[in-house]
């Protein structure tokens, strides 16, 4: 399933219709403090939705990266999954830092939101989620443009997808002010990467081959008669 523009204006509306209702844009909030946290509540519902659907890409990949892949006749249909859900990773993770940027009781800023260390609310979690987003942009544009790197190089990058998935893992955890309610989606997260992981270097390792003695040839009439012939 390759992205075209159409298909992207698509998934942008969803993501803008999503907004407006975890943000109750429709009907305004029931409280002044409800209308002080709309903003803050895209941020969180993007970061959370973008963290999962990593996770997800994650999985496939792992999943679609056993040697026999090749013979494996579900890879084709996974991956079109796996290269279309960078598109949504993509797109949430962007308007969880925008949300972030622009709510004034986030206290992330502008600056913040796109330098490491320069948020005013909890700037170690949040420079780790700020570093987490930039590594996705390179593993993933990469992954898209092939052509122009060295050969070689882009699965090399590629592979530091499960340090993406680490540090928004760990962004999520330290600056959430709701992770203890959100716990059990992050240990379900990390047990699915390590169920895909056994899965990929136990269940579905290669089998050796045994290789036997070779096999005695029987000897052929004309060869038993030359025996024969010798010993006698």
């Amino acid at each position: 399933m390759k992205i075209n523009s159409n298909l992207a204006i698509v998934l942008f509306a969803a993501l803008g219709l999503l907004l407006v209702a975890v943000t109750d844009r429709v009907v305004p909030g029931s409280s002044e403090h409800q209308q002080q946290l709309q903003i803050w509540l895209a941020a969180r519902a993007t970061g959370v939705a973008g963290f999962v659907l990593l996770a997800g890409m994650v999985v496939l990949g792992i999943l679609m990266s056993h040697p026999a892949q090749s013979r494996w006749k579900v890879a084709k249909r996974i991956y079109p999954w796996h290269e279309t859900l960078w598109v949504f990773v993509l797109a949430f993770m962007v308007v969880h830092a925008a949300s972030l940027a622009i709510d004034p009781y986030a206290k992330v800023g502008f600056v913040g939101a796109i330098v490491p260390g320069l948020s005013e609310y909890r700037p170690i979690p949040v420079a780790v989620g700020v570093i987490g987003l930039y590594a996705a942009l390179i593993t993933g544009l990469t992954a898209r443009f092939t052509k122009l790197l060295p050969s070689g190089v882009w699965l090399k990058l590629h592979r530091f997808a499960i340090v993406v998935l680490a540090l928004a893992w760990t962004h999520g955890i330290l600056a959430g002010t709701d992770s203890a309610v959100l716990m059990p989606v992050y240990w379900g997260v990390a047990l699915a990467v390590l169920a895909a992981t056994v899965h990929r270097f136990w269940v579905l390792r290669p089998t050796p081959v045994r290789r036997g003695p070779p096999a005695l040839v029987p000897a052929t009439t004309e060869e038993s008669h030359d025996r024969t012939d010798h010993s006698s």
